[in-house]
């Protein structure tokens, strides 16, 4: 077994992660919310090592046990009462950069309140050029994240797509796109007095000048995600956004 606690618990009692190896754990734990979640699913991407969470966040999607429920779920785990949900990621390349993704990769204006103008392309295809604030590029686990804020769609997990999606854009024409596995996303940035920011699942990966590519496509590797039989995708998204 492997515990991981929130950041804001490692600053608090000095606690840093363990360093032995991890290659003979069968689950890794996490106590906190979807952002230790995420932390814990790239920490353990390219293992074989699944990911179970304990909510002690405000939201807890991506975890399947909550805290009340903190004993008896984890003992259910234990006796190995989980099912393994394969999790589709994302990989961005920009400037010589590498960085992957298990929520989503946000292209973002730099500058803070200017509007950029961001050329596209899938597959090759020019898709044209669009004023905006940013853009979205989400796996179905990210599609309830900050693409749906921006008024995307909800891509169910199991599916093998991204999604992309614009935020504030200048145009009553920009829609959401649904993207297969083999088109990459390229993005362009073509505002010269304005860079953009890349950030990879909320951290910074890069910062961009005019016309360098931004390259976005479905990753090869799957993170590990494990919950209980009953938690399944439907369930969790009625708790979490019936309200």
């Amino acid at each position: 077994m492997e515990l991981l606690l929130p950041d804001e618990e490692v600053e608090k009692h000095g606690v840093g992660e363990p360093e032995h190896d991890l290659t003979s754990a069968g689950v890794a734990v996490v106590l906190g919310g979807d952002g230790t979640m995420l932390r814990a699913l790239h920490r353990f991407l390219g293992t074989e090592i699944p990911v179970v969470g304990v909510n002690f966040g405000r939201v807890g999607f991506l975890a399947s046990i909550q805290q009340n429920e903190l004993e008896s779920g984890l003992a259910r785990v234990f006796s190995g009462d989980y099912r393994v949900v394969q999790l589709t990621t994302l990989e961005v390349e920009v400037d010589g950069r590498r960085g992957a993704a298990v929520n989503d990769v946000v292209v973002l204006s730099a500058i803070r309140g200017r509007m950029v103008e961001l050329a596209w392309a899938l597959g090759g295809e020019d898709l044209g050029v669009q004023p905006c604030d940013g853009m979205i590029c989400a796996t179905p686990s990210g599609s309830t994240a900050y693409n749906l804020s921006n008024g995307g769609p909800v891509l169910v997990r199991g599916l093998d797509a991204m999604v992309v999606t614009f935020i504030a854009a200048h145009s009553l024409h920009a829609r959401p796109m649904v993207v297969p596995r083999g088109l990459d996303l390229e993005i362009r940035n073509q505002t010269p007095d304005v860079d953009v920011t890349v950030l990879v699942d909320g951290h910074q990966l890069a910062e961009v000048g005019l016309d360098s590519p931004i390259v976005i496509r479905l990753g090869e590797q799957r993170s590990l995600l494990a919950t209980l039989p009953e938690s399944t995708f439907f369930r969790r998204y009625r708790e979490t956004f019936s309200s």
